[in-house]
C-alpha cells in the first residue's frame, strides 16, 4: 500500500467533512458534478450489519447513499443491502477488506478479534458521549488516527456515519440486586464490553440483531443489549424478558461506520470522495436526531407494560468501570496502537469531561428534577 496515497486521500476526505459542515452546500457538490461531464457513472455495493427492519440503523445506511447520489447529481450510487445478503452481519469488515463489495455500514467494535483498536471507533466502556465522540474524531484528531489505522491495517477507509447516543443496559430475565447476580449470565453483548463483561464472570455472547429475540425468549441467552426503547421495541425484546436495565455503560455514545476499500476510494475521483465525506456526516446527524426523537414515544409504550426499569446497582458500576480501565491498560502493555491511540483518547477524555461536567451536566441535572 502507498502510505502516501493513503495519508493524501484521508487528508482530503478529512478536509471534505469539516467543509460540509461549513461552506460546502449540497447544491455546489451537486452542481459541480452535474456540470462535468467527465465524472464516470459509478455503482456500488454496501454490505451492512442490521436488518432492514430496524429503520434507525439501517436508515443510516440508507441515508448515506441517498446522499452520496444527490450530491453527485445520481452518477454515484450505491446499493444498499441487509445483513446476510452480501455477508454476515458480523464480518462486513472482513468483505470490505478483502475488496468482496466495495463498502459497508456497520459497528466497528465487532471487529475487536481482529484488532482491540476497532472500539475506538465505535465506543469504549466508560467512553465518550455522542458529542464528545464527534468532538474527538473532528476536531480531536481521533478520525486522523482511525483513518491512518484503518488504512495500514485493513487497507479499508472509515468514516463516522451514524450514532445511536447513550444507550439502555439491556433485558434481564432476572433482577439484577448487585455485582453477585452477574456471575453465570450468558449475555449478547459485543466489543470490549463484552470482554469487561467476561471479566465480572458472564458469558458473553455476540449475536446480530437480529437474531437476539429468538435467543432471548428460547433461553439461548439470558440477557441482551441492543440499542434502546425504539429499537428494542421494534425487535418485541419486552416479550421475552421484563427486567429493563441503565445505563449501557459500554456505549456511551457509540458511533456507526462507512468502511470502504482503499483501492476503491482511490480509484473515486475527488468530487464524489468530498460527496462520501459530506453524505457520511449527515447520516452521521441524522441518526443520533431520528433516535432521539423516536425514543421518546417507544419509552412510554414499553412502560405501559410489565416491564421493571431500574438503574444498574452501585456496585455492578463501580465494578465495571474498575475493570475496563484495567483491561485497557493491560491491552496497551502489549498492542503498541492501542497503546498510543489510547494515550490520545484519555488526554480528550479527561478534557471534555472536565467541560461537560459544568454547564453540560448541570443542565442536564436540572431538566431531570422539573
Amino acid at each position: 500500500m502507498d502510505r502516501r496515497k493513503f495519508l493524501g486521500a484521508a487528508a482530503l476526505a478529512t478536509a471534505a467533512v469539516g467543509a460540509s459542515a461549513c461552506a460546502v452546500t449540497p447544491e455546489d457538490l451537486t452542481a459541480a458534478t452535474a456540470a462535468d461531464p467527465s465524472l464516470p457513472e459509478v455503482s456500488w455495493q454496501m454490505a451492512t450489519s442490521w436488518p432492514p427492519l430496524l429503520d434507525t440503523i439501517f436508515g443510516g445506511a440508507t441515508t448515506f447513499a441517498e446522499n452520496v447520489s444527490a450530491l453527485t447529481g445520481g452518477k454515484f450510487t450505491i446499493d444498499v443491502r441487509a445483513a446476510g445478503e452480501l455477508a454476515p452481519g458480523l464480518e462486513v469488515l472482513n468483505v470490505v477488506e478483502q475488496g468482496a463489495v466495495q463498502c459497508g455500514h456497520t459497528a466497528s467494535y465487532y471487529y475487536v478479534g481482529k484488532s482491540p483498536v476497532t472500539a475506538f471507533g465505535t465506543a469504549l466502556p466508560f467512553g465518550l458521549t455522542n458529542r464528545q465522540n464527534n468532538a474527538w474524531f473532528y476536531q480531536g484528531g481521533g478520525l486522523e488516527m482511525m483513518q491512518a489505522f484503518y488504512g495500514e491495517r485493513f487497507g479499508v477507509i472509515q468514516f463516522p456515519a451514524g450514532n445511536t447516543g447513550a444507550q439502555m443496559g439491556g433485558w434481564f430475565n432476572k433482577e439484577i440486586k448487585s455485582i453477585a447476580d452477574m456471575e453465570g449470565l450468558k449475555m449478547r453483548i459485543p466489543g470490549l464490553g463484552g470482554q469487561v463483561m467476561d471479566r465480572l464472570g458472564v458469558t458473553v455472547q455476540v449475536l446480530p440483531g437480529g437474531e437476539i429475540f429468538q435467543a432471548l425468549q428460547t433461553g439461548a441467552i439470558d440477557a441482551a443489549e441492543w440499542v434502546g426503547p425504539y429499537d428494542d421495541l421494534r425487535l418485541n425484546f419486552q416479550q421475552a424478558a421484563k427486567f429493563y436495565y441503565y445505563p449501557g455503560w459500554w456505549e456511551p455514545g457509540p458511533s456507526l461506520e462507512v468502511q470502504i476499500n482503499l483501492d476503491e476510494w482511490n480509484g473515486l475521483p475527488e468530487e464524489y470522495q468530498a460527496a462520501v465525506a459530506a453524505a457520511a456526516n449527515v447520516a452521521n446527524t441524522n441518526m443520533m436526531a431520528t433516535y432521539d426523537a423516536k425514543n421518546i414515544p417507544a419509552l412510554a409504550e414499553l412502560m405501559s407494560s410489565d416491564v421493571v426499569l431500574s438503574p444498574f446497582p452501585d456496585d455492578v458500576m463501580q465494578a465495571a468501570e474498575g475493570e475496563a480501565f484495567a483491561m485497557y491498560d493491560e491491552i496497551a502493555a502489549s498492542d503498541p496502537d492501542f497503546s498510543s491511540i489510547l494515550s490520545a483518547w484519555s488526554e480528550f477524555r479527561s478534557g471534555i469531561q472536565g467541560w461537560h461536567g459544568l454547564a453540560e451536566a448541570a443542565m442536564t441535572s436540572y431538566q431531570s428534577i422539573l
